[in-house]
């Protein structure tokens, strides 16, 4: 049995944000069309906390029976911080207005990046609205006292046992890199240079305070678990794998990391000694799938350091959430997504390593379904490329592609140059001038299709984000090799992109298109609004009339310009929506149109109309 896109839609994920002392989850929840808040009982209960106009996340204030609720208005971005209170817990779901301002200003962002007793800290781009400084806010009396503010973009910060002292990252200047700080009793100072070309994420102080673990690819190919001893100013390497990238998590005293090892896109986890890097216990997931990768929010330890809680998806796992007993060494499935998928088929991941022109190989999932619904779609194709750039397909479930496959298409979701997961060199190749290799291995992934049995003339292109603008760039650049294209919040012109995105992300971005003082030229030779008059495939695109990052100018010029030529083009603006689609109410009304566009380009019958 095939499910449809509107039953597949309709099943509800999980996703774990934290655990508290008593061993209470901080879950997510989407059965209401978004991600809310539920607080999982130890006693198998589920309690709703959250009610909001949009989707929001949230961590548990230590020591106190209260949650720290991360939300926006209409996915903007702006995150607002509030309190909801639990003791006692709520009768009814909190709505904003059952929320206690915490930190709120609608006109700029104010992430959560760590909680402590009595404490958070968070970065803010109030300042300027540009850069990002870090702050810590007592809530008792609402004290500030800002820890940095030398400007940039902020990504981690994790406070030390004594509430005082905090690691935390800023982007570098090279792209694919951050810098490392450290804040304490002397000030704040950089560990690590700003060109250095490494990222550093995911930091866990010891117990003592004295040094903190941080996964990084600095001086190596690959991301490792690493430790940093503060007074010595001296790096030891904890875990490591030859050619996988891996993330250590630190449990909070200090003696056992959860690891996990990137092996193509599926997780390996496994329980260590924190010191020495030791295998304790090798843990089973419930299928082959991926978890404490982005965007699933990062495995959390119990005050104890007993039980860890994370996030876990695979192709036929809507997402769940997974408790790992430290002691006993397992891992116990606490929600199940899949239950209502009992008796249904759905397509399952091949891995093909896809030869380029140059000598490379691109890694690429293939999904086909084994009972398709039309045959008049045997022998299509589907790519789907991946946002970031600096990002990587995994076998995550995924409705949209279990849809396409059910009707009949062959999906291919590749990991071109430029993805992550692959090494520093991948990921690198396709940084500035290099941008449009990344583009021509879409050429060679056409090349391929006749290995997999489609016909090439009734192949597309689906993308969202950075994948939007590699579907773009595919339809201008490459024009007799796409029959259709769907665009999602993607960048038809790099120069204007960068002229009217967020000024908060502009310098981050430049770092991997290119400046617009520096290389303006480039930046608008790989622009496909350059060769929109080449663009013969027909046009689906979607885009959130709140989008912070690809502005919605980016698709009512592309718009404008293909129907000057005469080309097919449906656009979908969603009023409620920033960069992408969160709601489940517009998805189920974008993604049935998406596919019905895309099966009438490509069904063998429209193909022999011509």
């Amino acid at each position: 049995m095939a499910l449809g896109i509107r039953e597949l839609l309709d099943l509800p994920t999980w996703r774990a944000f934290d655990i508290d002392d008593a061993g209470r989850i901080l879950a997510g929840h989407d059965a209401s069309g978004s991600i809310q808040l539920v607080e999982l009982g130890t006693d198998g209960s589920a309690t709703p906390l959250t009610a909001l106009p949009g989707a929001c996340s949230g961590r548990y204030l230590p020591g106190e029976r209260a949650v720290v609720v991360v939300h926006d208005d209409g996915g903007n971005e702006r995150a607002q911080l509030s309190l909801l209170r639990l003791d006692p817990l709520p009768a009814a779901a909190a709505g904003l207005d059952g929320l206690e301002p915490l930190v709120r200003d609608p006109r700029f962002i104010h992430n959560l990046f760590a909680v402590a007793p009595g404490k958070i800290v968070y970065g803010t781009n109030r300042r300027n609205g540009v850069d990002f400084d870090v702050v810590v806010r007592t809530l008792a009396d609402g004290a500030e006292t800002v820890v940095f503010d030398q400007g940039g973009m902020l990504s981690e910060v994790e406070v030390a046992p004594n509430g005082r002292d905090c690691a935390f990252t800023r982007d570098g200047t090279a792209a694919v890199s951050d810098q490392l700080f450290l804040s304490d009793a002397q000030g704040v100072r950089a560990i690590t240079g700003a060109a250095e070309p490494a990222r550093h994420s995911t930091f866990f102080w010891d117990a003592d305070g004295r040094s903190f673990v941080v996964s990084s690819d600095r001086d190596r190919e690959y991301i490792a678990v690493l430790r940093y001893d503060v007074a010595a100013g001296t790096w030891t390497e904890v875990v490591a794998e030859p050619e996988r990238n891996v993330t250590g998590f630190l449990s909070p005293d200090g003696t056992t990391l959860l690891a996990v090892v990137n092996d193509g896109g599926f997780a390996r986890l496994s329980l260590r000694d924190a010191r020495t890097g030791a295998l304790r216990h090798r843990l089973e997931l419930p299928e082959e799938g991926c978890t404490g990768l982005y965007p699933l929010p990062d495995p959390k330890w119990s005050a104890d350091s007993r039980y860890a809680v994370i996030s876990f998806t695979g192709p036929v796992t809507p997402g769940d959430i997974l408790r790992v007993d430290v002691v006993e060494g397992t891992v116990q499935q606490v929600t199940d997504s899949a239950a209502a998928l009992a008796g249904a088929s759905l397509a399952r991941p091949e891995l093909h390593a896809v030869p380029t022109p140059d000598g490379e190989l691109v890694p690429c999932f293939v999904y086909r379904h084994p009972e398709p619904a039309d045959p008049g779609l045997a022998a299509s194709a589907v790519l789907m490329i991946h946002g970031g750039p600096e990002a990587q397909a995994v076998p995550a479930f995924n409705p949209l592609l279990q849809a396409l496959a059910a009707q009949g298409h062959t999906i291919l979701v590749p990991n071109v140059r430029g993805s992550d997961g692959y090494g520093r060199r991948w990921v690198s190749l396709d940084d500035v001038r290099l941008r449009l290799d990344s583009v021509a291995d879409m050429a060679a992934l056409h090349a391929y299709l006749p290995k997999l049995g489609v016909d090439q003339e009734r192949a597309a292109l689906y993308g969202g984000s950075y994948g939007g603008y590699m579907v773009l760039a595919g339809v201008a650049f490459q024009p007799e090799l796409w029959a259709a294209a769907v665009d999602v919040v993607g960048i038809s012109s790099l120069v204007t992109f960068l002229r009217n995105t967020s000024a908060y992300r502009r310098a981050s971005r430049e770092r991997e298109y290119g400046s617009l003082e520096h290389d303006l030229e480039f930046l608008e030779q790989a622009s496909p609004l350059r060769c929109i008059d080449e663009v013969r495939a027909p046009l689906f695109v979607i885009h959130g009339a709140n989008d912070p990052r690809v502005p919605l100018s980016e698709a009512e010029q592309l718009v404008a310009a293909v129907r000057a030529n005469d080309v097919p083009c449906e656009l979908l603006v969603y009023p409620d929506e920033g960069h992408g689609l969160a709601k489940r109410a517009n998805r189920l009304d974008a993604y049935p149109r998406a596919l019905e566009f895309l099966a009438r380009h490509l069904s063998a019958a429209a193909r022999a109309q011509g």
